[in-house]
């Protein structure tokens, strides 16, 4: 029985999670919460003020209160009302925090005290984690490009001449991206519809579709000017989130020529409301595919000193029925390499800058990242127990879960994003 059905919250079973737990010790996501009201065995008041969390189990530690009662000297960081303060202290803090983390929830002397400050995921709200500065979208699959250029180009090149030569991306609107569990309401927009003639229709996306994405969250800000060369990744990168960058395929395909996607894209992008440590996937690093194009110079990652890749395992559910399984790790361009192309210009990262990775796609059918490769387009429909989808409909919900491989054998979980569609808003 949860806390929110009236049973108490044993804050010491909470600090022994199943030692299988993707939530566990080598995990340690952060987050912002809510406490939603007082509930049995349940410390804390709901004030309404947004707490710095750190999630352990099926329990979230109030990582500031914590911190001033342990006399951390990352009390005044882990007590802010959001995340931007930790992100800009820099990678020797960030570990310094995540350590001190790891002693609190693990070591015996402290957990008298840490006890006082867990709560259960059911009597908090989770909130979106940082304040967003700017967000960029990639294109990085291999897979993922190659499905979608034979869907719309089927007489041409299945790729772009540029695309193995550079990350191909966009710039979002930092203000669309919400927090898991966010209602997306269908877009309106212009439609080009070939029963309707050579002219545009206005009204509802028909052709609504989700993206399954991981994205990277930027801490460290770096100077206008000045490039950030593969090397210095670590240095700037905070953690990763599970992405869904929701697109309006009828209406992408109207205006995405010349510029690339506008209206079709920034109506919302959903984000996990915990962002998990750079540090946290260090055994889940892979090398990238093999490239047949070499790589220019500020891109050649040959001699990196640690693999590019990342194996990022995700699942997507439609109504709570799995559709694919997309695996990270066949991401042609990576995380890596991504940043130094964002900032090759000399364009400055800010802190709480957002990018993704673009849809990931693998070789397989079950390991395509939308409903455009899923469906075909529409031409192949999904036969799913609670009827036929060849896109969005409103009502569905689309969840997206991901693991990594974590050390000894665990699993270091992501946190889940999801969204529900709900009907357009009338025009007048």
């Amino acid at each position: 029985m949860s806390a929110s059905e009236g049973a108490a919250f044993d804050a010491r079973a909470a600090l022994e999670p199943p030692v299988d737990h993707p939530f566990g010790p080598d995990n340690l996501p952060y987050g912002l919460f809510t406490v939603l009201g007082q509930q049995p065995g349940v410390p804390g008041e709901s004030d309404g003020r947004r707490r710095v969390g750190v999630r352990f189990g099926e329990a979230v530690l109030d990582a500031g209160a914590a911190a001033e009662a342990l006399g951390s000297p990352h009390a005044q960081l882990l007590g802010a009302d959001r995340l931007n303060p930790l992100l800009a202290a820099g990678r020797s803090t960030w570990r310094a925090v995540r350590a001190e983390l790891r002693s609190w929830l693990t070591e015996p002397r402290h957990r008298e005290t840490v006890a006082r400050f867990l709560r259960p995921l059911s009597a908090v709200r989770l909130h979106l984690p940082f304040d967003v500065a700017d967000f960029v979208d990639f294109y990085a699959s291999e897979h993922h490009a190659t499905n979608v250029g034979r869907i719309f180009r089927p007489d041409g090149a299945a790729l772009t001449p540029n695309w193995k030569h550079l990350p191909i991306g966009y710039h979002g609107r930092a203000g669309g991206v919400v927090v898991s569990g966010t209602p997306v309401t269908r877009p309106n927009g212009q439609r080009l519809l070939p029963s309707e003639g050579a002219l545009p229709q206005f009204g509802p996306s028909t052709r609504l579709d989700f993206e399954a994405e991981v994205g990277f969250v930027v801490g460290t800000p770096s100077v206008p000017g000045e490039s950030v060369p593969l090397d210095a990744f670590r240095e700037h990168v905070f953690g990763v989130t599970l992405v869904n960058d929701w697109s309006a395929r009828d209406i992408q395909s109207w205006e995405y020529v010349p510029l690339g996607p506008f209206l079709s894209k920034s109506f919302a992008t959903s984000v996990s409301p915990w962002i998990t440590p750079l540090d946290a996937l260090d055994a889940a690093r892979t090398a990238p595919p093999l490239r047949d194009v070499p790589p220019l110079p500020y891109l050649d990652d040959a001699t990196a000193p640690e693999p590019g890749g990342i194996d990022v395992r995700l699942t997507v559910r439609l109504n709570g029925h799995p559709v694919a399984e997309p695996p990270f790790s066949a991401m042609y361009w990576t995380a890596a390499q991504q940043l130094a192309h964002l900032t090759v210009n000399g364009a400055a990262l800010r802190t709480g800058d957002l990018y993704a990775s673009g849809t990931v796609s693998g070789p397989e059918p079950g390991q395509r990242g939308c409903l455009l490769e899923l469906t075909w387009n529409g031409q192949q429909p999904l036969q799913l127990p609670d009827g036929e989808r060849r896109f969005l409909e409103d009502g569905d919900e689309v969840t997206l879960t991901a693991w990594a491989p974590g050390p000894e054998g665990t699993r270091v979980g992501l946190g889940e994003v999801t969204g529900r569609v709900r009907g357009a808003t009338p025009q007048c």
